[in-house]
C-alpha cells in the first residue's frame, strides 16, 4: 500500500491506542445458538447479494463477507477502474465527488428535468446533504431517507424514528413514513446517489485496511434499554438489535460525550456506510462512522 494511502489507516489506528483497544478481537466463543434477526425487524427482500436473515445476525458480525448492492458494479463500470488507478485518498475523493457531479447533474439539474420556477426545493437534497443532515439529527427528514434507504438495500426495517417504530399502525411510524417520503420527493435519483456512496466507502475500507475484516467502535448511550435486548451474555456482555441505521465512534473517549454508558462493537467493515474521514467536509467532529444495524454482540461500561 503507498504510504500516502495509510492516512486513514493511521488516524484510526491512533485512537486505539489511545483508548487501549486490541482491534484484533472479536469473540467467537459461544456453543449455544445465537439469537437470530427477528422476523418483525426484516422484510423478505432486498437488493444486495445477502438475504436480511442472514446479513443482519449475529453470525455475520462475526463472520463478516463482502455486501454488494444489486448492480452498481456494472451501472458505474467506468469509475472504479480510474479510482484504482490513484494512489492517493485525497486524489480518489476529488475523483469520486467530481463523478458525483457530472453523472447525477448535480450542477445542471436542468439537464434532469428540474424547472427554475418550481416552488419544489428539493433540487439540493444530495447525497451530502443527506450526510450531513444525518450528522446534525438522525431523526431529522435526511435521517428518515437514509433508514428507508437501508430498509430497501438491505432488507431491515428501521426500529426508531422519532419514537419505536415496533407498530405499523402508530403514530412514529406513520411520521417516518411522511418524512422517508417528503424527503425524496422531486429528487434526482437520491437513492441511487446512496448505493454509489455506499460501495465508493467499502473500496476505501478495503484499501486502507486490507488486513481486517471490523473495526472497533464505541457508541453512548444514557439507558441500555434504549436498545433491543435479545440476550444478556455475561456481567457487561449483550446482545442487541440495533436500529436499522446508527452513528458511532471510533474513540471511546468521544462516545463518553453522549451518554452515560458505552456501547463497545466490533462492526463488519462491510456494515460501515459512511464515515467522517471519505470525503472532504462530508462530516464534521466526533469521528463518526454510520453503521448498519442487525443484532451485534456488544460490551457496555460506565464511562
Amino acid at each position: 500500500m503507498n504510504t500516502k494511502d495509510t492516512d486513514l489507516a493511521s488516524h484510526v489506528r491512533q485512537n486505539d491506542v489511545d483508548c487501549g483497544v486490541d482491534n484484533k478481537r472479536v469473540d467467537t466463543a459461544c456453543d449455544a445458538q445465537p439469537p437470530s434477526l427477528p422476523a418483525a425487524a426484516r422484510v423478505p427482500i432486498n437488493r444486495c447479494n445477502l438475504p436480511a436473515v442472514i446479513l443482519g445476525g449475529l453470525t455475520f458480525q462475526r463472520h463478516p463477507t463482502a455486501l454488494m448492492i444489486d448492480g452498481v458494479q456494472v451501472l458505474y463500470r467506468e469509475l472504479f477502474p480510474l479510482l484504482d488507478a490513484l494512489d492517493e485518498p485525497a486524489a480518489r475523493a476529488r475523483l469520486f465527488t467530481d463523478y458525483m457531479t457530472v453523472h447525477f447533474r448535480l450542477d445542471s439539474l436542468e439537464d434532469a428535468g428540474w424547472e427554475k420556477g418550481s416552488r419544489r426545493k428539493r433540487h439540493k437534497a444530495d447525497y451530502l446533504r443527506m450526510a450531513r443532515g444525518w450528522h446534525f439529527d438522525p431523526n431529522s427528514r435526511e435521517g428518515a431517507v437514509l433508514k428507508g434507504w437501508v430498509e430497501s438495500r438491505f432488507g431491515l426495517l428501521p426500529r426508531y424514528h422519532n419514537g419505536p417504530l415496533q407498530d405499523p399502525g402508530g403514530d412514529a411510524y406513520r411520521g417516518y413514513l411522511e418524512a422517508r417520503a417528503t424527503g425524496l420527493y422531486s429528487t434526482n435519483a437520491l437513492e441511487a446517489q446512496l448505493d454509489l456512496l455506499y460501495t465508493y466507502c467499502q473500496e476505501e475500507l478495503a484499501r486502507q485496511f486490507t488486513d481486517r475484516k471490523h473495526l472497533r467502535l464505541y457508541r453512548g448511550v444514557n439507558r441500555l434499554d434504549e436498545h433491543e435486548v435479545l440476550e444478556k451474555t455475561g456481567g457487561r456482555e449483550c446482545i442487541v438489535l440495533l436500529n436499522n441505521l446508527n452513528s458511532f465512534t471510533a474513540c471511546r473517549e468521544r462516545a463518553d460525550e453522549f451518554g452515560d454508558y458505552i456501547l463497545e462493537a466490533d462492526v463488519p467493515l462491510s456494515k460501515i456506510f459512511f464515515f467522517t474521514h471519505l470525503l472532504p467536509g462530508m462530516l464534521r467532529g466526533e469521528d463518526e462512522y454510520v453503521v448498519i444495524g442487525g443484532v451485534y454482540e456488544v460490551k457496555m461500561s460506565l464511562m
